[in-house]
């Protein structure tokens, strides 16, 4: 079931879930985001946690975190669009590029956030979003960031029931979403069903701005 089917279910107001561009939408909003810059020293890596417009909204608040930026990686398709990624045909996940000072956060502690975020244990689904979009994915910079992605997991094992079904694979091209995209959550919080029933909870467990 995808966003748009959820909160039909949840709200009886389809028009809320929509996942797709507004027709008013400016051409330049359609447009995919620049590729988030990184300053000297910072580090970057890429998670898939289900839905990118909350896995975003959560880093952008976290300390150490420099910039999150939502887009797409893991595929076989040059530069997707989104209509493309949601119809399940090119094999990439819906990611956020995390941008952090490691002076401030560690890789460890990224990782703990990831693994707070979402149900690692259910297999190309969270929640009521169901397909390989979704996949719960660590894409590793560089060596050190696979070594820690592998001991995290297996750290954060016993917190589950089931096992653990994160794929950790070294990072491929990063596509950055549409500009509508980014900053989703806060950008439409007020008029989105989506955000409200299940990003603006996600965020309160967390004890995050919502």
């Amino acid at each position: 079931m995808n966003r748009r089917n959820l909160l039909a279910l949840l709200l009886f107001a389809p028009t809320l879930a929509s996942c797709e561009p507004e027709k008013a939408m400016p051409e330049e909003a359609k447009k995919p985001a620049a590729t988030p810059k990184v300053p000297e020293g910072a580090e970057v890596i890429t998670l898939g946690a289900g839905c990118f417009w909350c896995i975003e909204a959560a880093y952008k608040q976290v300390p150490g975190v420099l910039s999150a930026t939502s887009g797409y990686m893991g595929g076989t398709t040059a530069n997707p669009t989104y209509e493309q990624v949601c119809e399940g045909t090119t094999g990439h996940a819906e990611v956020v590029q995390v941008v952090y000072d490691p002076k401030k956060i560690t890789t460890e502690k990224v990782l703990e956030w990831f693994w707070e975020l979402h149900d690692p244990t259910t297999l190309n689904r969270q929640g009521a979003d169901v397909g390989t979009q979704y996949r719960s994915a660590i894409y590793y910079h560089n060596d050190a960031q696979k070594t820690a992605a592998e001991a995290s997991k297996k750290e954060f094992q016993p917190h589950f029931k089931d096992p653990i079904v994160t794929e950790i694979t070294k990072a491929g091209t990063f596509y950055p979403a549409e500009n509508y995209h980014q900053d989703y959550y806060f950008q439409n919080k007020t008029k989105n069903g989506y955000c409200r029933v299940v990003i603006e909870p996600k965020l309160k467990k967390l004890k995050l701005n919502h």
